[in-house]
């Protein structure tokens, strides 16, 4: 499949004005391109690691978008055939209106074809078997070596949902439940995104698991990886909505049920949650969190001392945290 790239030089500030303008005409799924650095806040939400400084940021802007090239040459837009040069044209047009009353900068439109690619599957190439200590985390598209054959495998391919294991967050989590695990164990893990925190658990040993997540994209990611790791339907029931604010939810997971409550998600949720959380887990249960930058630290100890918890461990992996309570 051939595409083509309709590549705009603009100012950072016009990004989203540009995006949400060319949607209208049928242009979706921009790629940007600029220098702005980010936040500490938004490091936090999207799991990225503290990165080496970068170039300093010069205001410009690249926003591209990618149109499906036919055989016969024609561009395919809103169900639409179009020629390139009517696409620069709508786009102009469009630039130039937003020019009376915003900067846009350059507002220069430069066209490619790009390459024959397999947009779903080319990041592939990306991501390879690991270890997490004696875990090997592999995706479906490696084989496993002969001498890994005698191992603790969990195959998980990377997707909508976030968790791979990759992330010092999710490792803090799995050495965590490793100490705690018995084959009694009931587990509740809030947040639970790919599924790979329960379903690992099940792999080590525990009895039951129930997921809650806010995004429906997990159903499915929990399903693929639990059929991937032979875990059968009825050792792990899924739920979307919110634990923290949602009584109908609360009632399905259950009060006072959890042997091992884990949350990986971020301090801010965590604060929160954990009050709640308390009234799921049976005395004696252990609270495994992550998800935790290491300046929010005590934030999450004092909340989770706040909600009558026992501090058992504070474990740490890079710049990252994992606090570790019990219910006594």
């Amino acid at each position: 499949m051939k595409w083509k790239k309709f590549k705009i030089k603009t100012v950072a500030e016009a990004e989203d004005i540009i995006i949400s303008t060319l949607y209208d005409i049928g242009l979706e799924g921009a790629q940007i391109e600029d220098k702005i650095p980010l936040t500490a806040l938004e490091k936090e939400q999207m799991f990225v690691d503290i990165l080496p400084d970068g170039p300093e940021d010069d205001g410009i802007a690249y926003l591209s978008f990618f149109v499906e090239e036919q055989e016969d040459g024609f561009l395919v837009l809103n169900d639409e055939q179009v020629t390139e040069e009517e696409i620069v044209a709508r786009v102009r047009e469009e630039l130039d209106t937003l020019r009376m009353f915003c900067e846009i900068g350059d507002g220069s439109i430069a066209v490619d074809e790009t390459e024959d690619i397999d947009w779903i599957n080319n990041w592939k190439q990306f991501f390879h078997q690991f270890y997490i200590d004696d875990l090997l985390v592999i995706p479906s598209w490696e084989e496993v070596k002969d001498e890994d054959r005698g191992k603790m495998i969990l195959h998980i391919d990377p997707g909508t949902a976030f968790g791979t294991g990759m992330h010092e967050t999710t490792q803090l989590c799995i050495r965590q439940l490793k100490k705690f695990i018995t084959p009694e164990t009931e587990l509740l893990d809030v947040g639970t995104g790919s599924g790979i925190l329960a379903i690992l658990s099940l792999m080590y040993g525990a009895k039951h698991a129930v997921g809650t997540d806010l995004d429906p994209c997990s159903v499915d990611a929990v399903a693929d990886n639990m059929q991937n790791n032979g875990i059968a339907p009825e050792q792990f029931e899924m739920m979307i909505g919110n634990i923290i604010t949602d009584k109908e939810v609360q009632d399905r997971v259950g009060y006072e049920k959890y042997d091992i409550v884990v949350a990986n998600i971020l301090a801010d949720v965590l604060v929160p949650l954990t009050p709640v959380i308390v009234n799921q887990m049976k005395q004696g249960a252990v609270y495994i969190t992550s998800g935790i930058i290491d300046d929010k630290e005590s934030t999450v100890v004092e909340a989770v001392k706040a909600a009558g918890l026992e501090v058992l461990e504070v474990t740490y992996q890079g710049e990252w945290v994992s606090v570790t309570a019990r219910k006594n």
